[in-house]
């Protein structure tokens, strides 16, 4: 069940390259989102009297979303890494 003929073949080897492709958009992504929240944040904290210029909802907001974003670049990481090319098809190629 492994080969790559036929259009099952011909579909897994598009799955992987784009598999690939988002890996790499992935880690692009992350870092691009954590640097637009921080200057949002720096941009409006103090610039008026509404909640959106209060320090706390914007630290609430970073801390939260850091972890996610370091997390998608390594996810981005290996799949672009190609560790997620093969993927089990049953449970016994689990062990």
């Amino acid at each position: 069940m492994s080969d790559n003929t036929g259009i099952i073949g011909i579909l897994r080897v598009i799955m992987n390259k784009l598999k690939r492709i988002m890996g790499l958009v992935w880690m692009i992504v992350a870092p691009v989102v954590i640097y637009f929240l921080v200057m949002g944040a720096v941009h409006n904290i103090g610039a008026g009297t509404k909640d959106i210029n209060k320090p706390i909802p914007w630290v609430i907001i970073i801390t939260i979303f850091t972890p996610i974003a370091i997390g998608l670049m390594i996810f981005g990481f290996y799949a672009f890494k190609g560790e997620y090319d093969k993927l089990p098809e049953s449970s016994e190629e689990l062990n």
